[in-house]
This record gives C-alpha cells, sequence and structure tokens, in this order.
C-alpha cells in the first residue's frame, strides 16, 4: 500500500507492506473486484483508503487521488470533520471514456462504515475533475444515516444542496456560482401536477431538486428563528454526530436531533408539512428577500436585501480566502 500525506502543500507518498489477509481484505468488496494499487489519505480525522481497479488514466493515479482529496477536504470543511472515521474509495478506470461518470455510495459495506465506487473515464482531463461535482457528491453521503426508500429524497437532495456550499468553503467554486445555479436549478424541485408530497413522488426532479429546495428552504428558516447564528450547517452536525452513513435511521428522529441543536423545530415542521403533500415555494420572492438577482451580467448580489446576511452565512465564500473562478 502506497500512503499519501500533505506536507508543505505537497503530496507525500511512502510504502508500507500490508498483511496477507488485509490485502485480500482490500480485495473483497460486494462486487470482488480487484485492486491494481492501494492508497491512504488522512483527511479531517479519517482514514480514506482509496483503491484503483485495474486500467490506466492518461492523468496518472496522482491526479485522480487529489480529485479524492480535495473532495474529502471541502467535504470536511462543511461538517467540520469527515463524516465516518474510516472510508473507502474504489476508482474503476473505463476503457475510451473522459470524465467522472458514475459514483455510488453505501453505508456499512464489507467492513468499511463508507464506501464509494466511482467510475471515471480512460481519457478524463483535469478540466473535467475541475468541473466535477460527483466526487463531493458522493463523499457528502457518508454524512448522514441510511434512509428508507421513501425518504431517499432527503439523502440526495442533502448532498445535492451541501455539495456547492462544501467547495466554496474551500475556495474552489465562487459563491455567485452558486447561487447562479440555484436560480437555474431549484425550479426542477416545484411539484409538478399529480404530486403527492416527497416521500410519494419519487422523480427525479423532486428526489434531486426538491430535496435541496427543501434543504434550502431550511437553512433559511433556522438562520431567520436564530438571528443567524446557526443554520443547516449545525443541525446536520449533530445528526452526523449521532451516526453517519452505516447507521439506519428513520428521518423524523434525525431532525429531531438537528432540531435539538438549534432549539428550533425547523426541520421537524417541515418534514411534516412536505412529505405527505405538495408544498410550493415562491423561489422569486425567496432569491429577492436574500438578495440574489439575474442582470444582465449574471449574479448580482443586493446587499441591501433583507437576508442578505443569511445568504452570505449560508454561501459567503471562505473567510480568509479568494475563491477560485466559477467553473460552472
Amino acid at each position: 500500500m502506497q500512503v499519501w500525506a500533505w506536507a508543505g502543500g505537497l503530496i507525500r507518498t511512502f510504502t508500507i507492506l500490508l498483511p496477507v489477509a488485509a490485502t485480500a481484505a482490500a480485495q473483497r468488496p460486494f462486487e470482488r473486484i480487484p485492486v491494481a494499487s492501494s492508497h491512504e489519505l488522512k483527511i479531517g480525522g479519517a482514514d480514506l483508503q482509496v483503491d484503483f481497479a485495474p486500467g490506466q488514466f492518461d492523468l496518472g493515479d496522482g491526479a485522480i487521488l487529489h480529485h479524492v482529496q480535495t473532495a474529502a477536504t471541502a467535504v470536511t470543511a462543511y461538517y467540520g470533520r469527515f463524516p465516518v472515521p474510516r472510508a473507502r474509495v474504489l476508482i474503476i478506470p473505463v476503457a475510451d471514456r473522459a470524465g467522472v461518470l458514475q459514483g455510488t455510495t453505501w453505508g456499512g459495506m464489507g467492513g468499511w462504515p463508507g464506501f464509494t465506487r466511482m467510475r471515471i473515464g480512460q481519457h478524463t482531463t483535469q478540466a473535467d475533475l475541475d468541473d466535477d461535482w460527483m466526487m463531493t457528491h458522493e463523499l457528502v453521503h457518508m454524512a448522514l444515516p441510511s434512509l428508507p426508500d421513501d425518504e431517499h429524497w432527503m439523502e440526495e437532495g442533502l448532498a445535492t444542496y451541501i455539495e456547492p456550499l462544501a467547495r466554496v468553503m474551500t475556495g474552489d467554486l465562487e459563491a455567485k456560482s452558486v447561487w447562479h445555479d440555484m436560480v437555474r436549478d431549484m425550479p426542477k424541485g416545484e411539484p409538478q401536477p399529480g404530486d403527492e408530497g416527497l416521500n410519494h413522488t419519487h422523480t427525479w426532479g423532486r428526489t434531486y431538486w426538491g430535496g435541496a429546495m427543501f434543504c434550502l428552504v431550511a437553512d433559511v428558516n433556522i438562520r431567520k428563528e436564530t438571528h443567524n447564528r446557526q443554520g443547516l450547517r449545525d443541525a446536520l452536525r449533530a445528526i452526523m454526530y449521532a451516526g453517519g452513513i452505516d447507521h439506519d435511521e428513520d428521518l423524523a428522529p434525525a431532525l429531531e436531533i438537528g432540531d435539538r441543536s438549534t432549539g428550533t423545530h425547523v426541520l421537524t415542521r417541515l418534514y411534516a408539512d412536505w412529505k405527505d403533500k405538495p408544498v410550493t415555494v415562491d423561489l422569486d420572492k425567496l432569491w429577492s428577500d436574500l438578495g440574489v438577482r439575474s442582470g444582465p451580467n449574471g449574479i448580482e448580489f443586493v446587499s441591501s436585501a433583507p437576508l442578505a446576511q443569511v445568504r452570505q452565512a449560508i454561501a459567503g465564500g471562505p473567510a480568509g480566502v479568494t475563491p477560485a473562478a466559477a467553473r460552472h
């Protein structure tokens, strides 16, 4: 196994010999995919084992490993630590393809509290990695308990909402880029005719963007009720500390934990309202209140808007860091 660590802004690598039993265990996930090389990252108090299935990348394994590290660092920035103490990321090269193609995350798989499988094209470029959101999205999943199927919208909606905010915190995205995407994409989560609430309407739009809209509305309302002292992140950190993805839980008890941490009833109240019936959000009013305006030159921020400080707290950029140029 090669162990990679950050020192002086550089990746350092050294080699250790694994016992035969440990090597066999690394190659015995539920799919029994062979492992060509194995690396260790220590991030946010966690040990991440990054395994590469047989195959090649034009960029080399180091660029892919760095991409995993960048995503894990963003998740750590949002949650304060990496969600689980040990996790495995299995990278599967896909011949004659380019880009980050698909990812899936499970809890309690093969002895790992968190296990993510990523399929990445052989001809993936650095620009593809810079534009990718999927790696961070998948690692965000490790912070929430495994929910029943009818509450899957919360798992996907939460990851959809948190991924860009976490990347703003590490300077990987600009806040304006994130709000631009929210204004563009959040309407996809509005209920359509025949909708029966988030627990019963499992379309793509309601699962990903309906769930993300729930998270945004919850974040804004928690901040309003706590005079911007706390937000959804505080509630989610409490839920994470109570048990990550390797822990099975219904959504309602998890949300109660989040509400107790913020001293509000926002999450449980919203869940009761949204789970069994369609709820439409006046997004135009929400953007106006937050001070997010679409102009001829893209997104403009209105500092005099009533919830401008809430907007800044949700996605204001990292303190003391100049965010990277927008990549969306």
